[in-house]
């Protein structure tokens, strides 16, 4: 489902019908006023099939009967306490909301692997050759980088080209679990270590023996779990809750973080000795907007990818006109908002081709403006990036918006938002926002 610039998931059934629609008691909720209360009933089939349950804004389909534009889209028709057949992968309007049925797959992960494969920018050719080099040895790597910017992909490489490519692999994000919980995880504990511990349990630090260990968010770690990584990064030995006696730890370590961490080690934000363990060789990979000639190939790998899983038998395209405004616009959510608005507009798009009228709004006016004047340009990178108390002012707007679209629901609005629960929590006190109090959905 899509509701201005953002896209909402629903798991289906495996069979059966839903009920869709903007009341408590729908199977999937649109909190959307142009949606009712109970709008439709999505059939599952086979065949795939969309009902309209008299709603006030109507089902709107592409029409077949008529005539397909010049343009290569449809027109649509308007379905009245109707049912029709419909596709894999086609937009269905309930009221002025778009919403596609679509496989399950590992789109997403084919995605996010996707940048590893686009190397065609002179900085990131040299970086990747410097990566190369570095991932041979054993030294601690620390990569920074702004949000989205492909730093867990770096992370994979390093790992794929060393000596340890054969081991495992632990991906963990810092922000992702409470603090309640991080310690006991990474490290493990022994038996009757704490109430409930009622047998002996490695932590994740000790599965990834002979690997790699990958501390995405880094910046995010509580300080006592600071001072227990330090002492696993000196003495290359991991201590369960309950142990007495360490264990031998086999491990490399790759940390990143959009922060500036060497600025938070100087004012005690972050443990120093931890952040001078940690960098070893730290690689600083560069914004999308100053690697325009990889926006092209890039899209069109996320074209191929939503493409896959809307059942299209040939990938949809990029028109010359989208792409020039994707090369204008300055992505401060770089790769990862590249990659969610592809997605967005393949989903939006009718037609075979992607035109700047399946682009959000916000993306083709600072184009524009960025066409008008490279100044203009200037300003919305340095608005989006080096203006704290607006970008602080726009955070807040963009999560009170998810909140209000999730019902309130802190879960369903982390996920929209792309970051964790706990993050999210973070934010709503650092902005000064009330926790709202949601009730459990289906």
């Amino acid at each position: 489902m899509i509701a201005g610039d953002a896209i909402t998931h629903a798991t289906l059934p495996a069979r059966g019908s839903v009920t869709i629609g903007r009341g408590e008691e729908c199977e999937i909720r649109i909190d959307n006023r142009s949606v009712s209360r109970r709008h439709a009933i999505l059939h599952l089939g086979p065949p795939l099939q969309i009902q309209d349950l008299g709603s006030a804004n109507g089902i709107f389909v592409r029409d077949d009967r008529s005539p397909t534009e010049a343009a290569g889209t449809h027109p649509l028709r308007r379905l009245s306490r109707e049912i029709t057949d419909i596709e894999i992968g086609e937009r269905v309007n309930l009221g002025s909301i778009p919403i596609v049925v679509r496989r399950a797959s590992v789109a997403a992960d084919h995605a996010a692997s996707a940048e590893d494969v686009i190397v065609r920018d002179p900085a990131m050719r040299t970086l990747h050759e410097q990566v190369t080099r570095a991932a041979r040895g054993i030294i601690n790597v620390l990569i920074l980088g702004e949000t989205g910017v492909g730093k867990e992909v770096l992370a994979r490489a390093i790992h794929d080209r060393s000596p340890r490519a054969r081991g495992p692999l632990l991906e963990l994000n810092c922000a992702a679990l409470p603090p309640s919980l991080l310690e006991a995880e990474l490290f493990g504990h022994e038996k009757n270590a704490f109430t409930g511990a009622t047998q002996a349990r490695p932590g994740l630090l000790e599965s990834a023996d002979g690997g790699t260990v990958f501390l995405d968010e880094v910046g995010e770690l509580p300080p006592a779990v600071q001072v227990k990584l330090l002492r696993v990064l000196e003495d290359r030995k991991v201590l369960r809750i309950g142990g007495r006696t360490p264990r031998k730890l086999d491990v490399r370590f790759v940390a990143a973080t959009n922060r500036d961490l060497e600025a938070e080690a100087a004012s005690g934000g972050f443990r120093q000795d931890l952040y001078f363990r940690l960098n070893g060789v730290a690689f600083v990979i560069p914004p999308l907007r100053e690697r325009v000639a990889e926006i092209e190939p890039l899209a069109a790998l996320f074209l191929a990818a939503a493409s896959r899983t809307l059942d299209r038998t040939e990938p949809l395209r990029l028109s010359l006109e989208a792409l020039g405004y994707l090369e204008r616009y300055p992505w401060p959510g770089n790769v990862r908002e590249l990659r969610n608005i592809i997605e967005r507009a393949a989903m939006l798009s009718i037609g075979d081709v992607i035109n700047p009228a399946d682009l959000p709004v916000h993306v083709t006016d600072v184009a524009r403006a960025a066409a008008r004047s490279p100044a203009k340009l200037s300003a919305a990178i340095a608005t989006s990036q080096d203006a704290p108390a607006s970008s602080a002012s726009r955070e807040r707007q963009r999560i009170i918006d998810a909140l209000e679209q999730c019902a309130g629901n802190q879960t369903r609005a982390s996920k929209l938002l792309g970051i964790s629960l706990r993050t999210l929590v973070n934010r709503l006190e650092e902005h000064d926002i009330p926790r709202p109090r949601s009730s459990s959905r289906k």
